[in-house]
């Protein structure tokens, strides 16, 4: 059977090479987006100031569109996307309320505790889309987005109520627009990065290491355990890994959205369905989706004389994919 066919080690060195060279590419080219137009930096300060931007977005981007594929592996559902699910938001409240007055003896162990609050969040929201979502033991994927729809908007609306409250704590953290579409901060603390580069190298590893029994996850319960695949614990870890990995961008960017569907197809659009594959190519088209979308971003401050986040952005570019994906699931499916 295809799906565990063996992929030897040549084969995951050159799908790792060749995922990170197209990211480096579209990583070197960005740094030239600049608010007067396409130039090269003007000074080291100015090329320092854009590197580190295009490495954040390259970090974030890679991260949720690596737990996107995730979900869409383990939940057989294309439209599955962090931030549909509602899990984004969760860790975006989360995060949000880990700045609270009450959380001041979290928030003085630093980066570590503002992620493991925003996980915390992240998980609290999926167990409360699964628990809605789920009847009789299936999960019914329209009801599954819808579920997430809704817990999206309490998420969103319990944000907005706390901040009429307490508006100084958005101040600080960029304005209550990052907390809710999500941007790239670079005025974050040399731990907050690394914590989130780790938990991402360390995500990626799990995934991968687990990238062939996904591909079993596509089978039926009893297919899969007939390939010694135990199809219950593999979701479960899949699941805790991905949200982790969610967390920990909104943690660093706030809920950017419709990353975690775009880039997983556009990957199978170019290497196929195996998600040994389709893992490294994804996470390195989420890099550069986000990448190229803070360059322009940066690029419109000069001509719209505005800053918008690339949330914004890819909400504009990730709405209409996402209903193109609803409508031809909707043509393939019987009446």
């Amino acid at each position: 059977m295809t799906v565990m066919r063996r992929f030897s080690a040549a084969q995951l060195v050159l799908t790792l090479a060749g995922a990170i060279l197209l990211w480096a590419v579209v990583a070197g080219a960005s740094l030239f987006f600049g608010s007067d137009g396409w130039k090269a930096p003007a000074n080291a300060y100015a090329l320092g100031v854009r590197l580190d931007s295009v490495l954040l977005a390259s970090l974030i981007g890679a991260s949720l569109a690596a737990a996107g594929l995730a979900y869409q592996a383990i939940l057989r559902n294309p439209l599955a996307d962090p931030y549909l699910l509602g899990v984004s938001s969760g860790a975006m409240l989360a995060n949000y309320l880990w700045r609270l007055p009450g959380f001041s003896a979290l928030a003085v162990l630093g980066a570590l505790s503002q992620q493991a609050t925003a996980f915390a969040g992240a998980l609290l929201a999926v167990i409360a889309v699964f628990g809605l979502a789920t009847r009789r033991g299936r999960l019914d994927p329209v009801t599954l987005l819808l579920v997430g729809v809704i817990v999206n908007a309490t998420n969103a609306s319990a944000f907005l109520m706390i901040d009429a409250l307490k508006p100084e704590l958005t101040a600080q953290g960029g304005g209550p627009l990052r907390f809710l579409v999500g941007g790239i901060n670079t005025n974050l603390e040399p731990v907050q990065k690394y914590t989130g580069l780790v938990v991402f190298a360390l995500g990626f590893v799990a995934l991968m290491a687990m990238a062939g029994r996904l591909n079993v996850a596509a089978l039926s319960e009893s297919e899969a355990q007939s390939l010694g695949v135990r199809i219950h614990r593999l979701r479960w870890v899949a699941l805790v890994t991905a949200s982790l990995m969610t967390a920990s961008a909104v943690a660093l960017s706030g809920p950017i959205g419709f990353v975690g569907l775009i880039c997983p197809h556009l990957a199978r659009l170019i290497v196929g369905q195996d998600n040994r594959r389709l893992l490294p190519l994804s996470a390195a088209l989420g890099a550069m989706l986000l990448t190229v979308a803070d360059g322009t971003s940066r690029m419109l401050i000069g001509k719209l004389d505005t800053w918008l986040p690339v949330g914004v952005l890819t909400g504009l570019l990730g709405g209409p994919f996402f209903l193109v994906l609803l409508y031809r699931g909707r043509q393939r499916t019987p009446d």
